[in-house]
Order: structure tokens, then C-alpha cells, then sequence
């Protein structure tokens, strides 16, 4: 199925499906993953118009207060942290958004018809912080609103796998950006993120460098990484200690392909790709350089 998979990132005239399946289409584009105009989040820099197709924004009552990605054309993936206090009939979603104050030539709202969040999430450890939300309208796609592929159970993401995150939070200057940022973050493996995080689980996987993180803001947006021309969701943005201090922890998107795919349905299922990590594992081998801490609060003050 790998093998398969890659085949179908390899070349624009084939079409990414579902459970690794390949097969032609009259438009000649890729199902997800795709992006057009791709060439504090902390560290970071603006992002270019088209750049991130999939990133939305999360609205209450009309302020931005997380972000989310686009899997299809009527489901959006968040973090269930970000929808503890919601309620579906106060939430918009912004999508093909740069910039709050604009312009922006493919902006577009939805509604929310219905939030279903992980029935194990734990608001302490921040186990399973994923929750999808349906759309009260299906979508069209254009060349700033695509969706992401997403991360299959049987994908695998080695320390140090280029990744990015993106989002409108906190920046260095600590507030919040007007413009989407971008940060390009290494993932770290369970093993040496849980020196920072004692109460790790297999749910999650981590990313960030000294001074590069998502922070307040991102909660609920993507951790992803490309795969022969094809990006690929790993996480989901979920806690972290301090903004670029400390490794971030995320939803480990592979974990759940199950659960979303019975969200979802079975006439729209997201695009699910295999993410396959080159050589040996470095996390596979390590060891703490002394002991791990006592457990830290995993509820990001900016989170």
C-alpha cells in the first residue's frame, strides 16, 4: 500500500484516494494535500496567499479563537480542548483566509452543523484532544481552499521529520498575528519529548525547536509534513509548556483514522496517505539525560 501511495504523489496525473488506491480523474488533480500557491506562531514568518489551503480559522461570536484544517468538503479537524466552552449555533469557520483584516480573494464562512469530539478525551492530560466539526454546507474548492491529506494508521514520523506549523496566535511581539503564519519545526520522538511531558501517550507526537512552536491561538490548527509533492497531516495542536521552551504536543493523527473515518461517513472520506519515515528511528534509542521532571500542567497558558 506504500508503494502505492507514493506512486500517487509522485505524479500530477494521478489522483490520491482514499486507503492508498489510485485512480484517474478529468481534472487531473490530486484529492488533498495540494496547495498552489505553497512554493509567533513563534519564529515564524508570514505566510503567502494560497500557501496553506486546508488552514481555517475557528470563530465564537465573531472572534478567532483556534484554528482547524479542511479534510474534505464538509469536515473540518480541530482539537476538543478549543470546543469545551462552544457551542456549535456561536461557531464560524473562516476558510481560504490570509489575513483577518484582508483582502482576501478567497475568503468564505461556514456555519456549524454539528461538533463530535472524542468520547476519551481527558481535559488533564490532553489524551485524544481531537474533535471534527461538520459544516452546514459543503465547500467547492479553488486554488485557496483545498484539504489536507491526513496521516494513516500505518504512517510514521522519525525525530527530526521536517514539519510545519501554521496559525494566526501569539507571535514573538505576544499577540496575536493578523497575518497566518508559518514555521517550519522538527518532530520529537515520544521518547525524548517525555523527559518534558511525563504523561505522554502513543495519542500524541510532538514538534518544535528552540524558539520555533505554535503557542495561544493555534490550538486545533495542523502539524504537517510533505511526502513526494503531497502534505500530509501528522498532528493536531494541542498543549505545550511555554512557547518555543519546550517541544509542543500534539493529537497524533494516525491514531485515529478509525474513529474519523465513522465520523465521516463512507461517501466522503478524507484522503488518507502513509507517511513513511526513511532509515532508523533516532527516538529509538533514547534516553533521558536525567530524570523526567514532575508531570507538568499540560494546559498551555496560551493554549
Amino acid at each position: 500500500m506504500a508503494l502505492q501511495q507514493l506512486l500517487c504523489g509522485v505524479t500530477a496525473l494521478i489522483l490520491l484516494s482514499t486507503r492508498g488506491s489510485c485512480q484517474a480523474t478529468e481534472s487531473l488533480k490530486p484529492k488533498c494535500g495540494m496547495a498552489v500557491g505553497n512554493t509567533r506562531i513563534v519564529g515564524g514568518q508570514d505566510s503567502s496567499p494560497g500557501s496553506w489551503t486546508w488552514q481555517v480559522g475557528l470563530h465564537n461570536d465573531g472572534e478567532h479563537f483556534c484554528g482547524g484544517s479542511l479534510i474534505n468538503d464538509q469536515w473540518v479537524l480541530t482539537a476538543a480542548h478549543c470546543l469545551e466552552d462552544a457551542k456549535a449555533e456561536n461557531l464560524e469557520v473562516s476558510l481560504g483566509r490570509h489575513s483577518h483584516t484582508g483582502p482576501n480573494p478567497g475568503d468564505i464562512y461556514r456555519g456549524v452543523e454539528r461538533v463530535e469530539c472524542h468520547p476519551d478525551y481527558d481535559d488533564e492530560t490532553f489524551d485524544n484532544d481531537i474533535c471534527l466539526l461538520e459544516l452546514s454546507s459543503p465547500v467547492e474548492f479553488n486554488d485557496y481552499i483545498q484539504p489536507v491529506c491526513l496521516a494513516s494508521a500505518e504512517s510514521e514520523f522519525y525525530t527530526g521529520t521536517k514539519s510545519w506549523y501554521t496559525g494566526w496566535g501569539i507571535t514573538d511581539n505576544g499577540s496575536y498575528s493578523d497575518i497566518l503564519q508559518e514555521v517550519r519545526i522538527p518532530i520529537v520522538g515520544n521518547k525524548e519529548c517525555g523527559c518534558t511531558y511525563p504523561d505522554l501517550t502513543e495519542n500524541m507526537i510532538c514538534a518544535g525547536a528552540r524558539g520555533r512552536d505554535a503557542c495561544r491561538g493555534d490550538s486545533g490548527g495542523p502539524l504537517v509534513s510533505k511526502y513526494y509533492g503531497v502534505w500530509i497531516q501528522s498532528g493536531v495542536v494541542s498543549f505545550g509548556d511555554g512557547c518555543g521552551e519546550n517541544p509542543g504536543g500534539n493529537a497524533r493523527v494516525s491514531q485515529y483514522e478509525e474513529w474519523i473515518s465513522n465520523i465521516t461517513g463512507n461517501s466522503s472520506l478524507p484522503g488518507f496517505v502513509t507517511f513513511d519515515s526513511p532509515g532508523v528511528d533516532p527516538d529509538s534509542n533514547f534516553t533521558c539525560p536525567t530524570p523526567p521532571p514532575e508531570p507538568t500542567d499540560q494546559s498551555w497558558p496560551e493554549a
